[in-house]
């Protein structure tokens, strides 16, 4: 590729027919990357870190932005493990289940969670307040099991107390939603 292609801008420079502002966040991303195609990944980040999720439409859009073939784009977003395609809930719970957390308890912490608010790891519940997700190692041995709720991580956390923390969460929230109402 020559150095005139992996600067030149692309040709969908406006905003986004969608009016949606956080594409201006994707493409200055794109523009800082210098419209690279080697910095792909670091685009979907950002693009995921924007939209809390990676739709069809963001895809694309990256792909037109670094004239990648969509194809392309897809394949690298769906290899790597911390890309998600489906929206987040409005609370999220991330299970380590590395060799550390699983013999200290972390397939416990999984169930209790999955069976307490019936969703399976992976997945959001269907009111879309709650999405659980598992993690082959958060890097947090001593602590373990960790568990990262809501951005928060907590270790030697069992699953009672995991449900309970999740609940609370989910409560405040709901509270929340009530008083604006009134």
């Amino acid at each position: 590729m020559s150095a005139d292609t992996a600067t030149a801008p692309p040709d969908n420079t406006d905003s986004h027919p969608s009016g949606d502002d956080r594409f201006e966040f994707l493409d200055k991303a794109m523009r800082r990357a210098r419209y690279s195609q080697d910095q792909l990944i670091e685009v979907l980040h950002v693009a995921q870190e924007v939209f809390g999720y990676l739709s069809e439409d963001v895809l694309l859009y990256v792909a037109r932005g670094l004239r990648l073939p969509p194809s392309r784009v897809y394949g690298v977003a769906t290899f790597y493990h911390l890309f998600t395609f489906d929206p987040p809930g409005d609370h999220a719970a991330t299970v380590c289940t590395g060799t550390a957390c699983f013999v200290k308890g972390a397939d416990a912490v999984v169930d209790a969670l999955a069976r307490e608010y019936r969703v399976v790891p992976g997945a959001t519940t269907e009111d879309g307040r709650f999405t659980l997700k598992t993690a082959r190692c958060l890097g947090s041995c001593g602590m373990a099991p960790v568990v990262v709720i809501d951005g928060e991580v907590r270790g030697n956390v069992q699953s009672d107390a995991a449900v309970t923390e999740v609940a609370a969460r989910l409560a405040t929230t709901a509270a929340g939603d009530g008083q604006e109402e009134s």
